[in-house]
């Protein structure tokens, strides 16, 4: 019998968190568990764009309750995510790393085209497929998201800046529910989606699917009202009519929209209807797929080696007309220069060998821009484009990498990350400069075997008798390197243990050259 895995992913919504946890066996899953509450964190972004005390409260609260669920699943078979309010608040990094505290796992703020894109494959999922094209359309607490795909790929992705609870704090911040409120949140959504709507509309698609909590609840409501079993624009016109009646948000009180999510209805109620008008929908069926069961299936894809990741950075040396057969003989030296230090330098996980074989295949990709300070040009890209698959660590990291690999190693880069990766990606920085410089002549004759040692000091190369002498530019490039990355030899090679004053021992990253 095959060994049966658990799974698990956790989307930390601007309205809700959402836990799903599954069974893995062989390359299905059966889903076991689903919990949720509603957290309500956009509600607590103040006018300053923090999350305030109480939301935060309410937050960890959850997340520790999350926590016992998740605490016996390893690290590897669980993803968490944070969407449009953790993007957006100011204090964003202070409270991820309470959060993580409170969890007992990393989480990753992913951009709002990553958003749309695990939102169809959980559609996509939970569908039968019948190779039609596809408008999905998810409406949340802080964004929109309306993706147009088939089957399991998405092909037009869009994450707008409305949904339930922005447009409820906006237009109904008074409780009251009148024609004007409604009139204003309608217009918000649909100024939201002028700019695309008659791009997909030429596009076309074949059915309209609906996810998440306010088009569940609305499409619950609709039938129970009418014995409809699909939304179409008169049943949210109806809806519309009914809350008006009810003339207040604490009065409001409409079969299959539960009392907790009355309180963001009225915004989420008014984003659909604007939805239906701007993309001149006539009917939307509802269904239970959405970003949590997203992450489930890319974490399941990931672990069986179909990481939607590694065909991105295939997308991007295409689009960005990168040397392949280059960027893999430096991808190849990085990683055999890793594996040989790897333990002494505590960089053992999958993901650092990942991160570093990612960076060598695309450490070029500014050469399509321009040749001067290409690898500038390529962190800029790599830190803002949408890359499918990546969250905004992966490709800050990315960035970072490609960024340092050659000329001035920038110490104020190191500055910009976290306190607790500084030390592993300055090592990893230092492993892909070493690989790109001896790939410096852009031979394809395969380099003689290059032995790694390191010390206080930094890199030790070991390079066979005779070798470095018929090379040249290669020597002279190792001495220049030594004096490129003295400054950040306390930082890479500091030891958590290390008790001498590091300013009077001189710790320097020089790579020696060692015939013999």
């Amino acid at each position: 019998m095959a060994d049966v895995e658990p799974l698990a992913a956790l989307d930390l919504g601007s309205n809700s968190f959402h836990l799903i946890v599954a069974q893995q066996t062989g390359d299905r899953i059966q889903v076991i568990d689903k919990i949720k509450e509603m957290v309500r964190l956009a509600a607590g972004l103040g006018k300053d764009n923090r999350i305030d005390v109480s939301a935060e409260k309410r937050a960890l609260d959850c997340l520790s309750r999350f926590g016992e669920r998740l605490r016996d699943i390893p690290p590897d078979r669980v993803r968490v995510v944070g969407t449009n309010t953790l993007r957006k608040a100011d204090n964003s990094a202070q409270f991820i790393a309470k959060a993580e505290a409170a969890l007992g796992h990393e989480i990753e703020i992913i951009s709002g085209r990553e958003e749309a894109r695990l939102v169809y494959i959980g559609a996509a999922h939970s569908l039968e497929d019948r190779h039609d094209r596809r408008l999905v359309v998810d409406i949340g607490g802080g964004s929109t998201e309306v993706v147009l795909g088939s089957q399991f790929k998405a092909t037009e992705l869009e994450s707008l800046y409305f949904g339930c609870v922005g447009l409820t704090e906006s237009c109904f911040s008074s409780g009251n529910i009148d024609d004007d409120a409604f009139d204003n949140a309608v217009a918000m959504a649909r100024q939201e989606l002028e700019p695309i709507a008659t791009r997909y509309i030429q596009a076309g698609w074949d059915s309209t699917i609906g996810t998440s909590g306010t088009i569940n609840a609305a499409q619950t409501a609709i039938t129970r009202l009418t014995g409809e079993m699909s939304i179409t624009l008169d049943g949210l016109y109806l809806l519309k009519q009914k809350l008006i009646e009810m003339a207040t948000i604490d009065r409001l009180d409409l079969p299959g929209v539960a009392k907790e999510r009355a309180a963001s209805f009225p915004g989420g109620l008014a984003a659909l209807i604007g939805v239906f008008e701007a993309l001149e929908l006539t009917s939307m069926t509802a269904c239970q797929g959405a970003l949590r069961e997203g992450l489930l299936f890319d974490l399941l894809g990931r672990r069986l080696h179909m990481d939607v990741r590694e065909q991105t950075v295939r997308d991007l040396q295409s689009r960005y007309h990168i040397d392949t057969e280059h960027a893999e003989r430096v991808s190849e030296t990085a990683l055999s220069l890793l594996s040989q230090v790897a333990v002494r330098l505590e960089l053992t996980r999958a993901e650092d060998r990942t991160l570093l074989a990612w960076a060598a295949k695309l450490h070029e990709i500014g050469l399509d821009i321009a040749h001067a300070q290409y690898h500038k040009h390529g962190a800029y890209l790599l830190q803002n484009m949408d890359m499918a698959g990546f969250s905004q660590a992966d490709q800050r990291h990315l960035a970072f990498l490609v960024r340092t690999h050659r000329r001035k190693f920038p110490k104020d880069e190191i500055d910009t990350l976290d306190e607790g990766e500084r030390r592993s990606m300055t090592l990893l920085a230092l492993l892909l400069r070493l690989a790109v410089l001896l790939h410096r002549n852009r031979s394809s004759s395969r380099l003689p075997h290059i032995q790694l040692e390191i010390n206080e000091r930094g890199f030790e190369v070991d390079l066979p008798e005779g070798w470095i002498e018929g090379h040249p530019l290669t020597a002279r490039d190792l001495d220049l390197e030594a004096q490129l990355t003295a400054v950040v030899g306390d930082i890479a090679f500091a030891r958590p243990s290390d008790t001498e004053d590091t300013e009077k021992t001189e710790k320097t990253n020089k790579p020696k050259q060692k015939a013999g």
